[in-house]
Order: structure tokens, then sequence, then C-alpha cells
């Protein structure tokens, strides 16, 4: 079975305003979803400074709140985007110091089964991959080997598509989905298999909203968006998993990655920053994962696709638009 498991001294005048632009800027795009978008506007929407604005909203993520205002301001946010406390570790609203701890707060260990979808979401597509192509919602399609980088794995002599390449066996078949993290959304992402990670891939980007309206609408949407892909083998071949960055989200951490700085002020467009873990003084082979390992996490909202190799008989338990948590089974073998 497969399981998956997205000090500052900035005066206080300008805080409540920051909580109230987080709420904004997720809502504002939802009247855009309901038509096409003409191209002028998907261009004008590009240019907006999203980077910026996220580096901004990042560093008021850190302004620790007076406690008198805590319980109010988090009440608010709770309130706004479902967020279900009962699950937390620590249910006290007091106890988060800043913005940014309530939204990375941690779940109590029997909150969910051990090992499941690598994060709380929504599945937006799933399937197998075809023509090297991946769907990041129903009808729009983005190149798979834009999305991960070229891969290196491949010594036959025979050309190979990019999705063939992947493949370790004739026998498997290459499979992907797409979780969408809303903001009321349980912002860590955990291991989703036992596996080993050799390599990751940082694409500096834009930063644009991952809603499920705007990847409707902004093409090749998760290959412009800055990105963390991790890639590795696990007991079936190729797997991976990726934390795509979007507005407000312009930091994504890796536990196990000290070097990774993402969202850095300056970047070169089309860009890659590699590290190769295989080799490292701590492990020879990559870094292992075991199922359910605390992997990552984003702040405020984000999306994780998960691209894995499995044999062709693999099927999903899943329903696209379903809402899904850490602990919840994504699949099976026949």
């Amino acid at each position: 079975r497969l399981n998956a498991l997205s000090g500052s001294s900035a005066p206080w005048r300008r805080r409540p305003m920051a909580f109230l632009y987080c709420t904004l800027t997720t809502r504002a795009l939802r009247p855009l979803t309901n038509r096409v978008t003409p191209a002028r506007h998907v261009a004008l929407y590009r240019s907006f400074p999203t980077r910026v604005i996220s580096r901004v909203w990042g560093k008021i993520n850190a302004v620790d709140l007076p406690t008198f205002l805590r319980k109010p301001i988090y009440s608010l946010y709770i309130w706004t985007f479902g967020v279900n406390m009962q699950e937390a570790a620590v249910e006290d609203l007091h106890f988060y110091k800043n913005l940014g701890e309530f939204f990375r707060r941690r779940l109590k260990p029997a909150a969910r089964p051990v090992c499941s979808f690598s994060s709380d979401g929504r599945v937006l597509h799933f399937g197998s991959v075809k023509n090297s192509e991946v769907e990041q919602v129903k009808g729009v399609t983005y190149s798979l080997e834009h999305f991960l980088g070229p891969h290196k794995g491949n010594s036959q002599g025979t050309p190979l598509s990019f999705r063939d390449s992947l493949l370790s066996h004739p026998d498997n078949d290459l499979f992907h989905v797409v979780i969408y993290l809303a903001p009321g959304d349980y912002h860590c992402f955990h291991s989703p298999v036992d596996w080993t990670v050799k390599l990751r891939r940082h694409f500096p980007g834009s930063l644009m909203s991952v809603s499920p309206g705007v990847a409707h609408w902004v093409k090749e949407l998760f290959c412009l968006n800055e990105r963390v892909a991790l890639t590795g083998q696990w007991q079936h071949g190729f797997f991976s998993l990726t934390a795509v960055g979007a507005t407000n989200v312009g930091s994504i951490r890796i536990y196990f990655d000290q070097e990774l700085q993402t969202n850095a002020p300056k970047y070169r467009k089309g860009s890659c920053h590699e590290r190769c873990y295989q080799g490292d003084e701590s492990s020879a082979d990559g870094v292992t994962l075991q199922k359910g390992a605390p992997l990552g996490e984003f702040n405020l909202g984000s999306t994780v696709v998960l691209v894995f190799e499995a044999p062709k008989d693999f099927i999903f338990n899943l329903k696209a638009g379903q809402k899904i948590r850490v602990g919840e089974g994504l699949g099976l073998l026949s």
C-alpha cells in the first residue's frame, strides 16, 4: 500500500493589516475562476511583485504578537479558514508567539494514523503520466522534464522519452498526484513512503497563487513558481516529492537540508541549484527517510506534487477535489 503523506521592529499598527492582507490575497482571485481569463489579465497578474510581497509577509510572520492579541487574531484565522485546533499538539492559542509558529503548528501524535498522505490538502489531480506531461488541474498540463529537471540516470543507448527514462522496469508505470494546501491546512509535510532521497533541485521563480482557480488559467504555473524537487528511489523505483511555493509562501524548508535558501532577493531566471546527497558524509547512498517522518514545511499554504514509479496494477483510492489529511491512504496494489 502506498501512502502519501502544502524579531522584527515593525510598528504594531502594521500587523493587523498583515493578517488582513493574508486573508484577502487568498480570495482576491476567486471571481476569475468562473470565466476564461484573457491573456493580458494573466500577464498583468504575472507582473505583480509576488516575491517581494512574500518576503515582507515572511518577516511579518516572525513578529511576536502581544499575548492579549494572540487569541482574537488566531481565532479570526481559525474561523475564516476552518482550522481544526483539536488536532494541534498545543491547543492553547496563547502558546504561539507569532503567525509563523501558528501556521506551522504540530499535530498530536494520535491525531492521524501513522503515515499516509504527505500533507493535508485537496486533491487537484492524479493519474498516470502520459507523453511526459502532467496535469496541474483537469485539462491544463505542463512538461514533467521542465518541472523536475533533466534525468541523469539513463545509461541506455536508445533514446527514451523523459517518462520512460525514469522507469526502472517495463512492467511499471509512472503516476502523479497534485495536492493543494489551503491556508487553513496543516502546513508541514511528511515522507509519504520509505525511500532514499538522492538529489535536491531548487528552482527559483515566481510566487503566484497556486489556488485551483489560478491553476486553471496560468499555463505551466507549477513550472513558473519557485519549487524544491526531491528525487530518489523507493521499493518500486523512481520517487519524487516537489514542494511548490506560492504568494506569501516564499519560504520552503527541508528539515535535513540546512543549505537550502528559498525566495532570495535576487535570482537568475531559469536557474537551478542542485545538491546531490549521494556521497555526503552522513550517507553514501543519500538521505534515507522512513514513512511518516517529518520532511519539511511551508508558510501559509501551497502545493505538493508526488511523481512515482509503481507496478501498472497500482490503483488510486482518490477522487478529484477530495479533501485529504496526513495519514490517509493514497492507493493500493491489486
